[in-house]
């Protein structure tokens, strides 16, 4: 028996706060969530050495494996389990191990371009663009690069004005026209409740279709 998984999409530019959105939107339904994060799936650039990798424009579509991703999701959504790639973004390297993903009731993509690709967005029930002033969104790339994962400001600064800025404006906020739901300013309450009770009533919904199947086949 295959569940009728509901799938969401959570694009916005870097800094944005979709981490949050998803965080928040799912942490109460537990299991019945799975997270498939955009950024495991950057392409696999272990033939490069470290200086060619650190130069890699990371924010343009070209830099994603798309098919891998494409195939995980409709795998996902068809009932199957898939082994999730892990990323090092110290080393600009897919890491060797993967997660086990099992599919769950709720699936939620998020990355800055989670809504660029159209068979991907195709599979998805909910598309939803997070916008917020480019002023907090680069400081906020600013602190996660730098604390979080080690980087030098001087090359996180430069990398933002060479790259990240020209592909947002390129390639990130034209996919707004693929969002049914544009949350202002982060992570708004208001918006994240309401997304919230969606979540929560989708796996209502999904527990409801499970009893039934269950009786179908008692019968």
């Amino acid at each position: 028996m295959t569940l009728p998984s509901f799938a969401i999409g959570i694009a916005g530019g870097t800094g944005a706060g979709k981490t949050t959105v998803a965080r928040e939107i799912t942490e109460n339904v537990g299991e019945s969530v799975t997270l498939i994060p955009l950024d495991n799936y950057y392409e696999d650039l272990s033939h490069l050495d470290f200086d060619d990798r650190k130069d890699v424009n990371y924010d343009h579509p070209n830099a994603f494996e798309w098919d891998l991703l494409n195939d995980h999701l409709d795998r996902l959504l068809s009932g199957q389990a898939i082994e999730m790639p892990q990323y090092d973004f110290t080393e600009h390297l897919r890491r060797d191990d993967t997660l086990h993903v099992e599919p769950t009731d709720v699936i939620v993509l998020e990355g800055i371009l989670a809504l660029y690709d159209d068979d991907i967005n195709d599979m998805l029930d909910l598309h939803i663009y997070v916008e917020t002033d480019a002023d907090v969104r680069i400081l906020r790339r600013i602190e996660r690069d730098v604390v979080q994962r080690g980087r030098d400001l001087e090359g996180v600064m430069d990398q933002y004005l060479s790259t990240v800025k020209p592909m947002h404006e390129q390639f990130i906020e034209p996919t707004k026209k693929s969002a049914d739901i544009i949350i202002p300013e982060g992570a708004n309450k208001t918006a994240v409740t309401l997304l919230e009770e969606k979540v929560h009533a989708e796996t209502r919904g999904l527990d409801a279709w499970v009893d039934q199947e269950a009786d179908g086949l008692g019968n």
